[in-house]
């Protein structure tokens, strides 16, 4: 019997993460992550968003794949002891908001690498290429 709890939920992992800034919260501390990255003297802008996705994408493993339980004392007969948090969310229930969003944010925190990655690989070599056209043109 929980006595003295303040929360009315069975357990309280199913529920988590729609609390209410909960979303916000998250993309503050990836956009922190990559803040601290970057002002790492002798890390470029792409090593910084690869380590961002990298330590982001371990890190959200660990916490939502790997680690098995509740840190709550939870009245369901231990249940609960043998899912994940990913399994434990939203009552298992699929597509719902906060699955999706956690199921779109390490794909955009991707697509974000890519591009850093891609400008930074393209932008040097497209200067030479358009200066040697340009020249091939007017002669």
């Amino acid at each position: 019997m929980n006595v003295g709890v303040a929360h009315s939920e069975v357990n309280p992992n199913t529920r988590v993460m729609n609390s209410r800034g909960m979303w916000l919260t998250y993309a503050l501390g990836v956009g922190l992550l990559h803040i601290v990255l970057l002002s790492i003297p002798f890390f470029s802008v792409p090593v910084a968003w690869t380590l961002t996705n990298v330590i982001h994408n371990l890190g959200m493993y660990v916490f939502l794949h790997a680690v098995k339980g509740t840190p709550f004392e939870t009245p369901d007969q231990g249940k609960a002891r043998l899912l994940t948090h990913w399994e434990q969310l939203d009552y298992g229930v699929q597509f719902t908001s906060s699955r999706k969003f956690f199921t779109i944010s390490p794909i955009i925190l991707f697509l974000k690498e890519q591009k850093s990655q891609m400008i930074h690989w393209l932008l040097p070599r497209k200067i030479p290429v358009y200066q040697l056209l340009h020249e091939n043109l007017i002669q």
